[in-house]
């Protein structure tokens, strides 16, 4: 019985396992990193997750380990490590609590949509849940201070109860099934609202543009622009079917005899629709657009452009990282 061959060193364990390049490989790589069973995870787990990637990294490689065991071990250390400062999250704001935390909040949004208070509490619920998201997920170079955490998340709820109490109110004479969509509006609205806020800074300073090989040739509001559109889009992918989907089944449900014999069935049932469509949306959702986006020189500031022209006059695109 010989040992097996030990790893080489050179895996690049900072680059996801599969090709972001194709949608395929960006969606493998999320339902990965959304898996909510890494919650159930234990502290002990996450350490030693901890120590395989830190000691491969500085180039130990511990015998008998095996590739598949060394991706395990990143993506399990990615769930609950934040990437630039290698602190460990919160449990509520990591990737992998999305699909549970939001199937809950989508669910009760959906099902208790016909009062005043609780379209308020729910949105609110549902804006203090992406205020600890986004937190959690700050990119590491450019902190947010707590002020404008606070501008945004005063923002972003005022807005979505704005939209739900405003379209609630319009859609008392029309059929019931479009006052399910109210959540869904509200949703959408607050997303287009919060996102920008959170991420004023670089709307105003601009993120880092580099070319292929990574090298930084500047900072670029243009480029701001673009990811934060692309991360709204994929923000409102991502609450779509969940909120567009278990509306019309329930509402057919509910004109069965099944549920008015049983109508404390009805939120479980939501939240299992939602949490349905949620397992798939998220990570297919996140998979939209490549997290290294890119863009031609020609579509960036004239004063970016020009900088970049004299390093290099012969670069037709740029890169930069969209977040999340």
């Amino acid at each position: 019985q010989k040992m097996p061959p030990s790893l080489p060193a050179t895996i690049n364990i900072r680059e996801p396992r599969w090709d972001q390049s194709t949608f395929q490989g960006r969606a493998k790589h999320f339902f990965m990193v959304t898996d909510p069973r890494n919650l159930l995870l234990s502290g002990a787990t996450l350490e030693e997750a901890r120590r395989v990637v830190e000691d491969y990294r500085a180039g130990t490689v511990p015998p008998g380990l095996t590739e598949d065991q060394l991706w395990r071990a990143k993506y399990i250390y990615d769930s609950a490590f934040h990437p630039d400062t290698g602190e460990k999250m919160l449990l509520v704001g990591r990737m992998s609590a999305q699909v549970p935390m939001n199937m809950t909040i989508t669910g009760c949004m959906l099902t208790f949509y016909r009062t005043t208070p609780a379209v308020l509490f729910w949105q609110w619920v549902n804006q203090s849940f992406n205020a600890i998201v986004n937190y959690t997920n700050r990119s590491g170079d450019a902190p947010i201070t707590p002020s404008q955490l606070g501008t945004a998340y005063v923002s972003a709820t005022t807005g979505a109860v704005v939209t739900a109490l405003g379209l609630k109110s319009l859609t008392k004479h029309l059929p019931a099934i479009i006052g399910r969509y109210v959540p869904f509006a509200a949703v959408a609205a607050a997303n287009c609202i919060n996102i920008p806020l959170m991420r004023q800074r670089e709307l105003k300073l601009g993120i880092p543009v580099t070319d292929e090989n990574g090298n930084r040739l500047g900072e670029s509001t243009a480029a701001a622009q673009k990811a934060i559109f692309q991360v709204v889009v994929s923000r409102i992918g991502m609450a779509a079917p969940a909120m567009a989907i278990p509306p019309v089944i329930m509402n057919a449900l509910e004109k069965r005899a099944f549920l008015k014999r049983y109508p404390y069935l009805n939120a479980p049932l939501q939240v299992g629709l939602v949490g349905l469509c949620l397992v798939f949306a998220t990570p297919l959702c996140c998979a939209l657009f490549p997290q290294k986006s890119s863009m031609p020189v020609s579509r960036l500031e004239p004063e970016v452009q020009a900088r970049i022209r004299e390093k290099d006059p012969q670069l037709e695109t740029v890169y930069f990282n969209k977040g999340l």
